[in-house]
């Protein structure tokens, strides 16, 4: 894998679109110099993101360890400029991490990635909101995105550090079973029959998916 990251980004507190009584920091924007990255804890505690500096209004439903870094490729941005026909400068899909370099979409969950001093696990895809729809302004946005099916992963961090524009990212473990971040956003979404495949992921599998998956199979197993 060779890989760099093209940007970190962080939000700032705004008026979210989508839910007027609350602030969002879906829009992210670029950070001059390192930013540190380390685990938030558990939703709830006085940390939400895994970013310093960055902003997220809803923590019931992000941020947090399992979803502490959020990363996206330029690629994928790239490709949804030449869609939509306008500029989506990085951070534009509230990704922390824009790589260029490297499919995000086909990295395995539990896949662990360094960059400096920092060591990033790979959790899960993301899953989009009401509050991305909104602040996109594109008429049937979430369902463009969701067919398109290439969403980032979020990460966990396993050793804080400090992060930059420009530094490499190194694939120092690669999960030797096949379930891919795309494979987990398609078994939430549109391919929920999938969900029980998931579990061949075995400890790379987040509890909330795990508990999905076998909860299927149960049901699938008393008809």
């Amino acid at each position: 894998m060779t890989a760099t990251v093209r940007n970190v980004n962080v939000g700032r507190p705004e008026g979210n679109p989508a839910k007027p009584s609350r602030s969002t920091g879906i829009r992210k924007h670029p950070v001059d110099g390192p930013v540190e990255l380390r685990d938030p804890g558990p939703r709830g505690g006085d940390r939400v993101s895994g970013v310093a500096g960055d902003f997220i209004g809803d923590s019931t439903y992000h941020g947090g360890t399992e979803q502490a870094v959020y990363a996206f490729a330029r690629e994928e941005l790239d490709h949804w400029e030449r869609e939509l026909g306008r500029e989506l400068p990085d951070g534009s899909f509230g990704e922390n991490l824009t790589l260029s370099g490297f499919d995000v979409d086909d990295a395995r969950l539990g896949d662990r990635w360094r960059i400096g001093d920092v060591l990033l696990q790979v959790t899960d895809a993301r899953i989009p909101c009401g509050t991305f729809r909104a602040a996109m302004e594109v008429r049937g946005w979430l369902r463009r995105f969701t067919e398109r099916g290439r969403t980032g992963a979020y990460l966990k961090v396993l050793a804080p550090g400090e992060v930059r524009a420009g530094m490499p990212v190194e694939l120092v473990h690669r999960a030797t079973h096949g379930v891919r971040v795309v494979d987990a956003f398609r078994a939430q979404t549109t391919e929920r029959e999938q969900l029980p495949a998931l579990l061949a992921a075995g400890e790379d599998l987040r509890d909330q998916l795990r508990r999905m998956a076998e909860e299927q199979v149960q049901d699938a197993a008393g008809r």
